[in-house]
Order: C-alpha cells, then structure tokens, then sequence
C-alpha cells in the first residue's frame, strides 16, 4: 500500500478530489491532511471523507521537528503539497527526497516565486496578454517553484479572459490531471 500525505492551506479541492480518486483502491491511500491553517475549509472536508486532518503552526513546522516527527510516523511514499502556502522547510526536504511535490496554476517557470499563488497567478497571466496558461506539476526544492517539473498541461487564455475565466479554465486541468500524475509517480 502506497501512503500520501497532503499539505493544504484552503478551501482544499484538490486535497478532495485526490482523497476521492484515490478513496477505494487498494494500491495508494490518502492517509492523512497537514494544513497551516486551523480555519481552512479543508478539514471540513476531510471529516466528511473520514480522512485524518491536523493543523499546526509555523513553530511546529519550522522551528521544532513536530511536523517532522508526524511524517516520519506516516511514513509517506509521497507528499503532496496541494494549495500548500508556506515554504517547505529544508530539514523535511532532507528527510523525504524526491518525495515532495507541489501543484503549481501556472506554466513554470513563469508567474512562479513568492507570492505567485491563486488569484494573484491569474491576474498576472490577464494583465501580460498571456495567449495560453496551465499547470505545473513539480518536485518541491528549497525555492519556490523551483524544483524538477513532472507534468504540465496547457489550455488557452483569450482575450476576453477574467482571472476568474482562467482560474476556472486552471482548476480544470487540476480536476483532470493530479491524480492521474500522482497515480503514475506512485506506480513507478
């Protein structure tokens, strides 16, 4: 049995429709939701699907080895930052190598870094004429959106395009793909 691991920092769609891909197969499970925010619509969603959620603070992930402590008794074959907004730290990364990967609204290297997430990827592809955005699906390094690119899927931006028009268009291609790519890097 192959175990993931979702980070989440949201309303936690993606984390959902992992956790639903993934809910009756007997190969790979979602055993457990990590988010750095106690209100986030993700736990809601998690005890709706009966899957384990926990929150913790900048503390526990950064400075002590309370997160890591958590994951090293998960035991992950993957983990899967989904609308993950905090930096992952180094002492983790080192732990889980080539085990972390990030979904990304946007076709890297482009609209990437700090502070590039959400609605603020979409804007900026509307306000740069942008004929075409996307997803990127990559390994997490030690830099924002950085790390090794596993997948990207393309779809059109028009030009009578809102940012919500291409948030939409994005979270499609999410919908569509993750699972797919997570299922693959799971089976290699």
């Amino acid at each position: 049995m192959k175990r993931i691991v979702i980070f989440a920092s949201g309303s936690g769609t993606n984390a959902e429709n992992l956790i639903k891909f993934f809910q009756n197969r007997e190969q790979v499970s979602v055993i457990q939701v990590l988010t750095n925010n106690p209100h986030a619509k993700v736990l809601d969603r998690c005890k709706k699907l009966k899957v384990s959620a926990l929150s913790f603070n900048r503390v526990a992930f950064t400075e002590t080895d309370d997160v890591l402590n958590i994951l090293k008794a998960s035991k992950p074959d993957l983990i899967i930052l989904a609308g993950f907004l905090w930096k992952f730290p180094e002492h983790i990364l080192h732990e889980f190598p080539n085990k972390v990967i990030n979904i990304h609204p946007a076709l890297l290297p482009k609209y990437g870094g700090k502070g590039m997430y959400g609605m603020h990827v979409h804007e900026a592809v509307v306000a740069n004429h942008e004929t075409e955005t996307g997803i990127t699906i990559h390994y997490v390094n030690e830099n924002y959106d950085e790390g090794a690119i596993i997948f990207q899927a393309t779809c059109e931006v028009s030009s009578s395009d809102s940012a919500e028009d291409v948030a939409a268009k994005v979270h499609e291609l999410e919908m569509e793909h993750f699972p797919k790519v997570v299922e693959k890097l799971l089976s290699n």
